[in-house]
């Protein structure tokens, strides 16, 4: 399965000196220029596209530099405090690149010389000196900035740190170039996932592409025999097949169930081509096992595939969670759709899954495909996927709007739990928070939630916290 490649932040890396101190010092600005090509290789490595203007020590050249800046696009900038500099000299190019930044106050070395040092040296480390300065000017700027302060070699907390602001920088440039697929209508009546296609515009930069049942009907019509077939195959390859039943609405999957589950992903496969989609959140009822509803009923298994490639797709019409799916894959968490299911009160977890889609990359095990009679509360009849995630540590995702629209990061980090799940047809894990669940559920929903999240592997909440910064989102851990 060949996964979606996700975009690469353009990091802007821009250094900071006092042109006075060259003739001063002869010397010094090479070796401060080393320091920064440095942070450069190291910032690449993160996987970051980085352009550099050199060093910044006048104010004609931070002019040039904020030009080039914004010529080129920045989706940060990272400014590297290599000595004294005027805030004069650091205000114009931010100013002119518009985006946000981030200060690296390193220190070549982790402590000084005393008896020795000389003023070259104290130069080439007095790095912080600039710093309280400069948040002056972007405070009184009323520019957004963040500093990261320590050792520039052998520091792995600041290096990490700056890692996650470049993957940060790479999912804000993900959301303001992505392009998400609304497919139908929202699942009536569900009031906290209504939402304004025009707040997602504004407030991520993301295009909301709005599709037609028609659209995947034409495409799932299309598609060839030999293409069918080949999707079929993959499909039996990544799923095991259930027999067996769970319940009374379980049973067997026949030739047809999974033979008009591959059609269908090819022709979701289709749609996301023809429409460019980074994402994709789909709902439709149908009537009477018309067409449409017979589309609708046949396309978890597709979206499951579509998920597992990077290509989020939520149930329900729920736009919010699928940019929480979104956030999540590109930071490489995966994010599955989910939802509370059940609490334990005996062992302390929250049971948590959703019918429909899942991100099977991150299941534990082969995912199940289990031919359900019925989808509970919607129409249709078909394949559904049933898998819980990774064992370990897990974040969970979710993506509100306060009473003025705007929108609302909600966190929560614990652990996925090893037990019995439910052969429901399904998705289902044991996830523990560090509060009990009777203590969760009451601070979770203080914060106004959707019901619905995106499940990932790992503890990733510095990561959204940042962010959440970045795109001047409200943020909450619980």
């Amino acid at each position: 399965m060949k996964k979606n490649a996700h975009r690469k932040a353009k990091i802007g890396v821009f250094g900071i000196g006092l042109d006075a101190y060259w003739t001063q010092f002869p010397g010094i600005r090479d070796k401060l220029i080393g320091y920064q090509q440095f942070i450069e290789s190291r910032i690449a490595g993160f996987g970051a596209d980085v352009a550099s203007s050199g060093l910044v020590d006048n104010v004609d050249s931070a002019r040039k530099a904020g030009d080039l800046f914004a010529a080129d696009g920045m989706d940060m900038l990272m400014c590297y405090a290599a000595t004294y500099a005027t805030s004069s000299v650091i205000l114009p190019v931010v100013q002119r690149a518009k985006c946000p930044v981030v200060v690296l106050n390193l220190q070549p070395v982790a402590s000084l010389d005393y008896k020795n040092i000389d003023t070259r040296t104290f130069l080439e480390n007095c790095g912080s000196c600039p710093v309280p300065e400069i948040s002056c000017a972007f405070a009184r700027a009323g520019i957004p900035f963040n500093v990261v302060t320590g050792v520039l070699h052998d520091d792995h907390k600041v290096w990490e740190e700056i890692r996650e602001w470049c993957e940060a920088a790479s999912v804000v440039r993900n959301l303001n170039r992505g392009r998400i697929g609304f497919l139908g209508h929202v699942y009536p009546g569900m009031l906290d996932m209504y939402s304004d296609f025009t707040a997602f515009h504004s407030q991520l930069g993301t295009h909301i592409e709005i599709l037609e049942m028609c659209d995947l009907e034409k495409r799932t019509g299309s598609a060839g025999r030999q293409q069918v077939e080949e999707k079929l195959g993959e499909i039996k390859d990544l799923f095991q097949i259930a027999e067996d039943s769970g319940d009374n609405i379980t049973g067997a999957l026949s030739d047809e169930d999974l033979e008009w589950s591959a059609r269908v992903a090819c022709g979701l496969d289709g749609t996301v081509a023809d429409f460019a989609l980074d994402g994709l959140t789909y709902y439709y009822r149908g009537l009477d096992g018309n067409p449409y509803e017979r589309l609708g009923a046949g396309m978890i298994v597709g979206n499951s595939l579509l998920t597992a490639r990077g290509i989020p797709a939520a149930g329900e019409g729920d736009l919010k969670t699928c940019i929480a799916m979104l956030i999540m894959e590109c930071l490489g968490a995966g994010g599955s759709f989910t939802e509370f299911i059940a609490m334990d009160f005996k062992e302390e977890f929250m049971l948590m899954g959703h019918d429909g889609p899942g991100h099977i990359a991150i299941s534990d095990r082969k995912p199940v495909l289990r031919r359900l009679g019925l989808y509970h509360g919607k129409r249709g009849c078909g394949c559904s996927v049933e898998f819980s995630v990774r064992k370990g540590p897990i974040t969970i995702l979710g993506i509100t709007q306060d009473i003025d629209g705007r929108l609302k990061m909600l966190v929560a980090e614990g652990e996925c739990l090893p037990g019995e799940t439910a052969p429901f047809g399904n998705t289902n894990s044991r996830l523990k928070f560090p509060l009990g669940p009777a203590d969760f559920i009451a601070a979770w929903c203080e914060h106004g939630p959707s019901h619905h999240v995106a499940l990932g592997t790992g503890h990733i909440a510095s990561k959204l916290g940042k962010l959440a910064r970045i795109l001047d989102m409200k943020f909450e851990i619980v």
